[in-house]
């Protein structure tokens, strides 16, 4: 039997310069699933560029190759990853004149 874990990462943050989301420990899983829920993006030309990282201790981060789509409008995104050892979170690079974003991160686990 397979087990399963969903979680809210972050639930409705506001942000308005580059971030990174609370890391999560998914040494057991053998695929993980990110879900970005944008519900409100202000600021002239406002993008936000996001990608997934992974670490060998929960400190130290490397990108893991995986990226999201650029995001510029409200909406649901996602992206699949596979062989990422134990540690991920999502990090994100935010361009424009006065750009805000609020949004959540999901990280769906199944192995």
């Amino acid at each position: 039997m397979m087990n399963f874990q969903a979680s809210a990462v972050e639930r409705r943050i506001t942000v308005t310069q580059d971030f990174a989301s609370h890391p999560m420990e998914a040494g057991w899983a053998s695929e993980a699933l990110f879900f970005l829920i944008v519900e409100e993006v202000s600021g002239g030309s406002a993008a936000l560029e996001a990608a997934v990282e992974i670490s060998a201790d929960g400190i130290n981060w490397i990108p893991e190759g995986t990226v999201f789509s650029r995001i510029q409008a409200p909406g649901h995104y996602g992206v699949k990853v596979a062989q990422f050892g134990n540690w991920l979170r999502v990090r994100g690079k935010i361009t424009g004149a006065g750009p805000s974003f609020v949004l959540s991160v999901h990280l769906h686990l199944k192995g």
